[in-house]
């Protein structure tokens, strides 16, 4: 090694040969993460008569281990709309430090909220969040420097009528009386159909009846899907404001039914 000072740790160039630096020139496009590691999964909502209701687990898996158990990957905006994420767990990061910053600016403009007008004319709803949404994926998207989510948009809308949209790594936008990410859309979205598969429907729906559900569902998923949790966040939004809990539990879960099947663990048959 060459131990002089002003190159220390390098290899000796009469030995080696001189440092080649030319793999350090990459004219190729800008890649961040291109291959996502740690991730969250599913995000599950749908809509009542007065507002919605929104929950995700807080496991954020890196890769097939579920090692951190306690990353709460639903985030208050303005304290009318709450956006849930599912995928890479740095890019929501990301998004969630812009969104901060976007509510500071809108706070500063923004009326004094009441019960009656919960957001003023020059704050962002939910519909005016999730089309800003849509055009930054859809615009990293073209940059090809995707972030790797998919986003639920829940709150009220200028109309203050429930309002939930759906946004992915590519700009595609929809909104639906239920909407779920991951396997969510897989297993969750048939229990929500049944109960709000229209407009009409959801409108029928209460309160409680919509966080039923919705805990129904997070009991499926983590009974069915491997990299979810029996820890999650749920919040309900109306015209009242946002209702985060961020540390429910499923009720206690027991396996003792495996002890009951042939062939489980060391009992013999």
């Amino acid at each position: 090694m060459d131990h002089r000072p002003q190159a220390w740790g390098r290899p000796r160039d009469d030995v080696y040969g001189a440092y080649d630096a030319s793999y350090l020139q990459n004219s190729g496009p800008k890649t961040v993460t291109q291959s996502p590691v740690v991730t969250g999964t599913s995000v599950i909502a749908i809509k009542f008569n007065e507002g919605v209701v929104i929950a995700a687990d807080n496991l954020a898996s890196y890769g097939s281990l579920a090692r951190f158990t306690d990353v709460k990957r639903l985030r208050v905006f303005l304290d009318s709309s709450v956006v849930g994420f599912g995928g890479d767990v740095s890019d929501m990061q990301f998004l969630d430090r812009h969104l901060n910053e976007l509510a500071i600016d809108e706070a500063y403009d923004a009326a004094e909220p009441t019960p009656e007008t919960p957001t003023s004319p020059g704050t962002l709803n939910a519909a005016n969040l999730h089309k800003y949404l849509q055009k930054l994926m859809y615009r990293r998207r073209n940059d090809f420097d995707p972030l790797w989510n998919q986003i639920l948009v829940a709150g009220l809308d200028a109309a203050s009528k429930p309002f939930l949209a759906s946004v992915d790594l590519r700009g595609t936008a929809f909104t639906s009386p239920s909407l779920a990410t991951g396997f969510g859309s897989a297993l969750a979205q048939p229990i929500m159909r049944k109960y709000a598969a229209t407009e009409e429907d959801a409108a029928r729906l209460t309160r409680e009846q919509a966080v039923d559900v919705v805990k129904e569902c997070m009991k499926v998923l983590f009974y069915r899907d491997a990299r979810s949790l029996d820890k999650y966040s749920i919040a309900v939004v109306t015209k009242a404001g946002v209702e985060l809990k961020e540390n429910e539990q499923l009720e206690r879960q027991s396996w003792a039914f495996a002890e009951r099947i042939k062939g489980y663990g060391t009992q013999t048959v």
